[in-house]
């Protein structure tokens, strides 16, 4: 009975020992409480890269889409880089990042072209260009810009060695926007490609950062039906306004690998054998025939030696090549701006709504660093 009485006092103190404990823990972890509401977004939210709804959208001007495309949802970089700083076999980078692996269509396997892409940032915006334009019967070499990191070249160097047709330019320059190395870039391909084990039957160059708004049949079918043995290289007779560009200025390449144009040194030569320069795109879409005659002909080799004298000079010289006598078959492209002046250069517009339903009546091959730079942002 006595040990009762010892027991029941104690059990007491225990019980409100653990009840004090139970509100004590309680009040120091309160419930959770209810999770906000996600906010309500449009179907689109899941899109993908570029929805085909949304395209048509955009370059139709209609004036919701630009807002709708903010709520798509950006490609995974991480994993598209992950691939590529990631030892992983061949096999496993070609299937993982959707690369195609055989031509699509006879026709498509039966012309070949060749692409001349350079790089220097935005690692995986450049593995995204390359996997949509991808296909097993073109060829692509790659300019990697030699003032990159180690690390970033390895990693396209890695992607690289998946591919046969797929190669990096044997000669690599520092290049600046406006200076000659940019043009050199391109011509240090080009040397690469007619060397190579492949035929291929049009050359288009690109950046690292444009996009393609068409396929490579749709390519295809728009250079044979418009452009069959044509060179494009859009431009007109250099306009008075950007004459003293190459006529007066000396561009010199700062430490930092810019360009600034030197007041104090001005050219000491007329442009050579009296050619008449021309002004445009350094964007084209050129014929392999085309190219044998840039890197062998003796005017062109004048043309090139005095372009290192110029500022833009890769807005000059294939234009102006394209326009000489007893070359190739060539055609003009010329466009206009919205106000109604004549341009060999269509980067006026300030906005998506403005450009893109022009640019879907244009050239629609590539959507180039021209296209990128007509958006803000872009």
């Amino acid at each position: 009975m006595s040990q009762l009485r010892v027991t029941r006092p104690g059990l007491l103190v225990c019980t409100a020992i653990c009840i004090f404990i139970f509100i004590f823990l309680y009040l120091r972890n309160p419930a959770p409480e209810e999770p906000e509401e996600e906010p309500t977004y449009p179907a689109v939210v899941e899109c993908g890269f570029y929805p085909e709804e949304l395209c048509s959208a955009l370059f139709d001007g209609k004036g919701a889409a630009p807002q709708v495309a903010k709520f798509c949802k950006n490609p995974h970089r991480a994993e598209i880089l992950a691939h590529l700083h990631t030892p992983r076999n061949c096999s496993r980078i070609s299937q993982e990042l959707h690369f195609i692996t055989r031509p699509l269509s006879a026709e498509e396997g039966s012309f070949s072209l060749a692409y001349i892409i350079t790089v220097h940032k935005e690692l995986a915006m450049f593995v995204r260009l390359l996997r949509a334009i991808y296909v097993p019967q073109n060829v692509y070499c790659i300019h990697v810009d030699k003032k990159v990191p180690k690390k970033y070249k390895t990693a396209v160097q890695t992607l690289v060695n998946c591919f046969e047709n797929i190669f990096m330019s044997s000669k690599t320059e520092k290049v600046a926007y406006t200076g000659f190395p940019r043009l050199k870039a391109d011509i240090n391909c080009m040397k690469d490609l007619v060397h190579s084990k492949f035929q291929w039957n049009y050359v288009i160059n690109l950046g690292g950062q444009d996009f393609p708004i068409k396929t490579n049949k749709e390519i295809i079918h728009y250079i044979r039906s418009k452009w069959n043995d044509k060179n494009i290289t859009p431009g007109v007779i250099q306009p008075p306004n950007t004459k003293s560009k190459t006529s007066q200025s000396h561009p010199e390449l700062a430490p930092e690998g810019s360009i600034y144009v030197s007041p104090n040194q001005r050219f000491k030569h007329e442009p050579p054998r009296n050619l008449t320069i021309y002004f445009g795109s350094a964007y084209y879409v050129l014929t392999r025939k085309f190219v044998e005659f840039a890197l062998t002909d003796i005017r062109a080799k004048d043309m090139l030696q005095w372009s290192k004298d110029i500022h833009s000079p890769e807005r000059h010289y294939w234009v102006t090549l394209n326009r000489l006598k007893g070359k190739t078959t060539q055609q003009d492209r010329v466009c206009s701006d919205q106000s109604g002046s004549r341009r060999s250069l269509c980067l006026t517009a300030v906005s998506p709504s403005a450009v893109l339903p022009w640019l879907g009546e244009q050239l629609q091959v590539p959507l180039g660093s021209a296209g990128r730079r007509l958006i803000p942002g872009a």
